[in-house]
């Protein structure tokens, strides 16, 4: 059997430790992602779903437990190599797009890659098929201010697919957007998901949205529990 994608075991994670406000937003969080499986992570604001993301991406460490991306063990790695798996194995999407506005859409997708040392030609080649992929091939010299919401969220996917990581984590990627280019969007990042076969793990507060994914699971006082 193959190890699971991303493998949380006994996460635990407080803020203000040993402070009389001691607060303990994850409490022995296991997790396992199998390979193309996306889940759905459902939170209220401030429940310690970004927290739970950060970690799983190598972007903060827990207090206790350990993080596993493609079996491999993160924990007590160096700097330099939870950088090295964080870059080519996990995508980011957050809530807001943070692209750079200076540059077009397609250049906000060739960037990571060129900073991963693809060549230039590959990497826009690679950002056009994706751009394509979403639906706004047309849009690719466009700079994010000409863009609509729902299209630089989309650029934003693309930026997070480009450099063909194992694992997708997602944070209220739609929750920006009106209802109605939400689902539009959401749909156009399920299929990007579904047509790269990798594995996901994305924070929503829409219950429809969630449904629409393989597992749905809530952070509930700090422990997951299934819906």
């Amino acid at each position: 059997m193959n190890d699971p994608v991303l493998r949380l075991n006994g996460i635990t994670k407080a803020y203000n430790k040993g402070a009389v406000n001691e607060v303990t937003v994850l409490r022995g969080i296991d997790l396992d992602v199998a390979t193309g499986e996306v889940v759905a992570l459902v939170a209220p604001s401030g429940a310690g779903k970004s927290t739970l993301l950060h970690i799983a991406g190598l972007l903060d460490t827990p207090d206790a437990g350990t993080v596993a991306i493609g079996g491999d063990d993160m924990t007590g790695q160096t700097d330099r190599r939870r950088t090295r798996v964080r870059r080519a194995d996990v995508g980011f999407i957050y809530q807001f797009h943070h692209l750079l506005p200076e540059f077009t859409a397609t250049e906000n997708i060739v960037l990571p890659q060129l900073a991963d040392g693809v060549a230039r030609n590959a990497a826009e080649t690679r950002a056009n098929e994706l751009l394509a992929q979403v639906g706004i091939a047309g849009r690719a010299d466009h700079r994010p201010a000409a863009l609509s919401g729902g299209e630089q969220q989309r650029v934003a996917f693309c930026r997070a697919l480009a450099n063909q990581p194992r694992l997708l984590l997602a944070d209220e990627p739609t929750g920006n957007l009106d209802p109605t280019t939400s689902d539009q969007v959401f749909g156009a990042l399920m299929d990007l998901v579904r047509s790269t076969g990798l594995s996901a793990v994305i924070a929503t507060h829409n219950l429809e949205l969630a449904a629409r994914m393989d597992r749905q699971i809530r952070l509930d006082n700090g422990r997951l529990v299934p819906i």
